[in-house]
């Protein structure tokens, strides 16, 4: 198994940037997919990036697209998602994923994901 752990979240005013980072533990980092998704409250868990194991490949939901920057360091076993030109409608918690059986196709259901992290909270105020 592997251990996530989330962390930079916090309230920021819309047009602002956060980057969030996910420690990973527990097992080879190099070797598979990381995800990030959120959720609002009332909504469901959806996708907002995703990474392979290499770097070389990422891929965005719409909504995020030319905003957010998925990125990972192998040798610090860390992902992150940089923010930037935030709006409300991204007020949610956020999640970091890792897809084991995988280190190259990008998925974008949660199920298809094995290990999660706790999440960290994400306010854009308007």
């Amino acid at each position: 198994q592997v251990q996530l752990v989330e962390s930079g979240g916090g309230l920021v005013q819309a047009g602002g940037s956060l980057r969030l980072s996910c420690a990973a533990s527990g097992r080879t980092f190099s070797n598979y997919v990381m995800g990030w998704f959120r959720q609002a409250p009332g909504k469901e868990r959806e996708f907002v990036a995703a990474i392979s194991w290499s770097g070389g490949r990422t891929f965005y939901a719409d909504s995020v697209k030319g905003r957010f920057t998925i990125s990972r360091d192998n040798a610090k076993n860390m992902v992150y998602l940089r923010m930037n030109s935030l709006k409300p409608e991204d007020t949610a918690v956020y999640y970091c994923a890792a897809d084991f059986h995988d280190t190259i196709t990008l998925k974008t259901q949660s199920h298809e994901y094995d290990s999660w992290g706790q999440g960290t909270q994400v306010t854009v105020s308007s």
